[in-house]
């Protein structure tokens, strides 16, 4: 949705993703890079990939100001992030981006979540959950497509947009696809945190940054998506 609002004011050349180097997968969301590759075909824009392997802040810091310094040379000079109304992760983002010469664009900042998540569906944009907060919602969750049912079905302590890190999501078709992306459902597994987390730091340059939580979080389920 960030994406597809932002091209109404920019010209958007490339999309960028961590990844973990060790897995092969999209950080944090468990997506496998093959969907990546298909997703970034399907909307027609080229990818940059960050890999980082150990996971700590300044890896990633690090890596991320590298793959941006190679658009700043292609001449980018803007940034987009779906980010809706977590100030500290802006102020962050806007930092680390301070620091390469970029300027950060929030396409949905302030929008009704719930407004937000309705139109998401009613304008053909298809996607499913691939990563969810135990501290929000239960395994019955993972792998589930976002529609109308999965919006009334949510918790009402739950942001409807999983703004706060309540679930994390795969799309798969939409207004900004050349094609939909053919997915089915793998296995459904559970990870466990090193330790639970009640509150993330409120300085996200703390290592410990994992997400915003405002209930104790002990692990994440994750279903592994597949190209069908």
């Amino acid at each position: 949705m960030a994406l597809h609002r932002a091209r109404n004011e920019y010209d958007v050349v490339a999309l960028l993703t961590t990844l973990n180097a060790d897995f092969g997968r999209i950080s944090m969301h468990g997506v496998r890079e093959e969907l990546l590759d298909a997703q970034a075909e399907a909307i027609g824009l080229p990818l940059i990939k960050v890999w980082v392997r150990a996971g700590s802040n300044e890896e990633y810091e690090q890596q991320m100001a590298d793959g941006l310094e190679r658009a700043k040379a292609q001449g980018v000079t803007h940034v987009v992030f779906g980010d809706i109304f977590l100030q500290d992760l802006r102020e962050y983002r806007e930092r680390q981006l301070a620091q390469v010469g970029l300027t950060a664009v929030f396409p949905l900042w302030h929008a009704d979540t719930s407004e937000l998540i309705r139109s998401f569906v009613t304008q053909g944009f298809a996607t499913m959950t691939c990563c969810i907060n135990d501290g929000y919602l239960d395994q019955s969750w993972a792998g589930r497509q976002i529609d109308a049912s999965f919006i009334a079905d949510l918790p009402e302590m739950v942001d409807p947009c999983g703004e706060n890190g309540e679930y994390h999501t795969f799309c798969y078709a939409g207004p900004i696809y050349n094609q939909s992306i053919l997915i089915t459902r793998g296995e459904v597994v559970y990870k466990p945190l090193p330790k639970p987390i009640a509150l993330a730091p409120s300085d996200p340059d703390d290592d410990q940054y994992v997400c915003v939580s405002k209930v104790e979080t002990k692990g994440f389920w994750f279903c592994d998506l597949l190209l069908a």
